[in-house]
């Protein structure tokens, strides 16, 4: 039953986040001031097409113990081999947007895809020290869901120093699925 209404929650979600990255021709076309649509639109625009690269390396998978029994634990691979690339930009307010593709080892030990967006407002404590907190909305599969898409909106966190980051979202879930903390290094190539 529990599996029924997460896939449910999860075809509607995609179906949001198709919606969200859906072409908004007819609204680019009025002359009024630009809506949500035509920012989005925007937005993703001028990081696609930003000359900025990064390099993503996931570091750790971390499950929260409140809601696996030590049994699942062991059985869990939290060290989530992989790689990605992304391109960046850093807008006028000095946020971070990025366009990305990453694939990392899942708990199962499988290979795991996830594309997306991402966007945090960035603080800076000193010149070369950075804070961000954000989101993410992108789609993966995995290979116990039959490799259909399944979309992803997360918060993401971190903390940059030059051109380094570590940077992590959580996960949510229930008892025995979800509430994961994923982190990965972001290395800044240009």
């Amino acid at each position: 039953m529990l599996n029924r209404i997460y896939g449910l929650y999860m075809k509607h979600l995609l179906i949001i986040f198709m919606l969200l990255m859906t072409s908004t021709t007819a609204l680019a076309d009025d002359d009024v001031t630009p809506g949500l649509w035509s920012r989005i639109q925007e937005s993703l625009s001028q990081t696609w097409h930003s000359k900025n690269y990064e390099l993503y390396i996931p570091v750790n998978t971390w499950h929260n113990r409140s809601y696996y029994t030590a049994e699942k634990i062991n059985s869990y691979n939290e060290q989530p081999w992989g790689i990605g690339v992304g391109t960046y930009r850093i807008d006028n307010d000095g946020d971070w947007h990025a366009l990305y593709l990453m694939e990392f080892q899942d708990s199962h030990n499988k290979v795991e895809p996830v594309a997306g967006y991402g966007y945090q407002k960035i603080w800076h404590p000193t010149e070369d020290l950075r804070l961000g907190a954000g989101y993410t909305a992108g789609v993966t599969i995995r290979q116990d869901y039959n490799y259909v898409p399944i979309p992803v909106i997360a918060p993401i966190a971190s903390v940059a120093y030059k051109q380094l980051t570590l940077q992590s979202t959580y996960i949510p879930g229930g008892v025995g699925h979800g509430n994961i903390l994923f982190t990965w290094l972001r290395w800044q190539i240009n």
